[in-house]
């Protein structure tokens, strides 16, 4: 069986010394039948430092200073944001609508929203007023403004929509708001609860083992990146797809599409093999660039483009050894149902 400490590297010196042996390390868990548990730590950090596409905020980020992620009521997804200088969350007041008014359609939801908002408005209440448009990820992908609203101003307007689903609504939103206290005061339910999601979704220990020590690489890469004059959003966007097209070959958003995401995580979606490549081109970044304390965006792109050739040369030597390719079309989506005629 190919080992790891065959692999060769196109680097030299100190640096390129300890990325070697890192990447060693990473790929002996690849090409080994057995690994042992790896301890995650200092896991403060939530999803929204994820894959990044340029020209945009990371995949699971909303606007500046706010975090983003889903939220289940009743089977249904709820885009939400978290404001972490207010504490608050800000959901969106069209996918509520959405589930209140059990409307299949979104274009219908909206309509629903659009009517009711302006009845609203025009009897003065504050429930309208109190609502701001606020970035978050479409159905294609991109990062667009819809109406949001904080749990106060929720439950406002859910006395407006008759729905069986108000009073349940009513008490899930004060669950979710409890939770994401808890987190706050000890970030390590955080990870149980992302833990028990990804088991629910069939995963298996070694990968979760796996996307949890890549999380907190990728997080030791942003907390680098924050005070080396990175700003976070745009710029971090740029580079991580930046380190992702040098080591993969591909972009973000083309690997999505290769594995037919759209709005989703794309880490959550990725092969073990592909989280060990991502964070060997992560942690060869962040150890380059603390190498030449990179400042800025021009001297962190240069470390960016040689912690991903780092990784490229690895993920090149192992193809060639093993004949199988290591960026894959191969997701964790449900397949869906076909019509049944």
């Amino acid at each position: 069986m190919q080992t790891a400490a065959s692999v060769s590297m196109d680097i030299s010196g100190p640096v390129a010394a300890e990325s070697s042996a890192a990447s060693e390390r990473l790929l002996a868990d690849f090409v080994s039948d057995e690994r042992s548990p790896a301890g995650v730590k200092d896991y403060e950090h939530t999803a929204s430092n994820d894959l990044a596409e340029p020209g945009g905020s990371p995949e699971d980020e909303g606007p500046e200073g706010m975090d983003a992620s889903l939220a289940l009521f009743d089977q249904s997804k709820i885009r939400r944001v978290y404001n972490e200088s207010t504490k608050t969350w800000w959901f969106s007041v069209v996918d509520i609508v959405q589930v209140l008014t059990e409307q299949p359609d979104f274009q219908a939801a909206r309509n629903y929203w659009k009517v009711l908002k302006n009845r609203l408005a025009a009897e003065g209440s504050e429930a309208v007023t109190k609502c701001n448009q606020l970035k978050m990820a479409a159905a294609d992908g991109k990062q667009r403004l819809t109406d949001a609203a904080t749990p106060e101003t929720l439950l406002r307007l859910v006395q407006s929509v008759p729905s069986p689903k108000a009073e349940p609504f009513k008490v899930w939103l004060a669950k979710v708001g409890h939770e994401r206290m808890q987190e706050l005061a000890d970030p390590a339910l955080a990870l149980d609860r992302a833990r028990d999601l990804w088991q629910k979704h069939g995963r298996s220990e070694k990968w979760i083992q796996q996307r949890m020590t890549g999380q907190e690489t990728r997080n030791k890469l942003t907390d680098y990146w924050m005070d080396h004059e990175i700003e976070e959003g745009e710029e971090y966007a740029i580079l991580t797809n930046l380190i992702h097209e040098e080591w993969s070959g591909v972009s973000v958003k083309a690997h999505k599409g290769l594995k037919g995401l759209r709005t989703q995580n794309l880490r959550d979606h990725m092969t073990e093999a592909e989280l060990i490549f991502t964070a060997l081109a992560e942690l060869s970044t962040r150890q380059v660039a603390e190498s030449v304390e990179a400042t800025g965006m021009p001297e962190n792109k240069e470390a960016a483009k040689t912690g991903g050739q780092i990784a490229r040369n690895a993920r090149l030597d192992l193809e060639r050894r093993t004949g199988t390719k290591v960026v894959s079309g191969e997701n964790a989506l449900k397949p869906r149902k076909r019509n049944q005629r």
